[in-house]
C-alpha cells in the first residue's frame, strides 16, 4: 500500500517561493466576515489606522488562505503521489512575527517538513514561511492525514 501513499522522499524538499500575495482590503472584510471576526480594525480602516496599523488588520487564521495557496505546489505535484480525495487535515499552527495588514505584498516558501508512513497513512507536515521582503510574516505548520488505496 505504501505505493499509494505520499512520497516519503518529499521530506526535507523546499519548493521555490512563490509569486506576490497582494493583500487586498476587500478580501480581509470578506475574510472576516465569513470566519466571524467581528474586531473593528478588521473592516474599518479608521479604526485599524487609530491602533497604529498602516491599514486594515487581517484575522490570525487568514494566514491559512496563503499558505493553501503555497502548499498547492506540493500536493498538485503528480510525484509526491498526493490524492486529495483521500486527505483529511489534521492540525494546523500559526505563529506571527507581525500582523498581516491589507497592502501587504507576501511571498511564501513551503517546506515539507515530514512524511511519515504508519498503517496504511501518511502523515505529511508543512511549514510555510510568509515574509514581506526579507521581514517575516507568519509560519504556518499544517499536517494533514493521506490515507492509501484500498487493495
Amino acid at each position: 500500500m505504501t505505493d499509494t501513499l505520499p512520497d516519503a522522499g518529499f521530506a526535507g524538499r523546499v519548493y521555490p517561493p512563490t509569486a506576490p500575495y497582494a493583500v487586498g482590503r476587500e478580501k480581509l472584510r470578506e475574510f472576516a466576515a465569513a470566519v466571524g471576526a467581528l474586531h473593528p480594525a478588521h473592516h474599518d480602516l479608521e479604526v485599524a489606522r487609530g491602533l497604529g496599523y498602516a491599514d486594515l488588520v487581517a484575522p490570525t487564521t487568514f494566514a491559512v488562505v496563503i499558505a493553501q495557496a503555497a502548499e498547492a505546489q506540493y500536493v498538485q505535484d503528480p510525484d509526491a503521489r498526493i490524492d486529495f480525495s483521500r486527505v483529511v487535515h489534521a492540525d494546523e499552527r500559526f505563529t506571527h512575527h507581525r500582523p498581516i495588514v491589507a497592502g501587504d505584498e507576501l511571498v511564501t516558501v513551503l517546506h515539507v517538513d515530514k512524511v511519515v508512513h504508519r498503517a496504511g497513512i501518511a502523515m505529511v507536515t508543512t511549514r510555510c514561511e510568509i515574509a514581506a521582503g526579507d521581514q517575516p510574516v507568519a509560519t504556518v505548520v499544517s499536517t494533514l492525514a493521506v490515507r492509501g488505496e484500498d487493495k
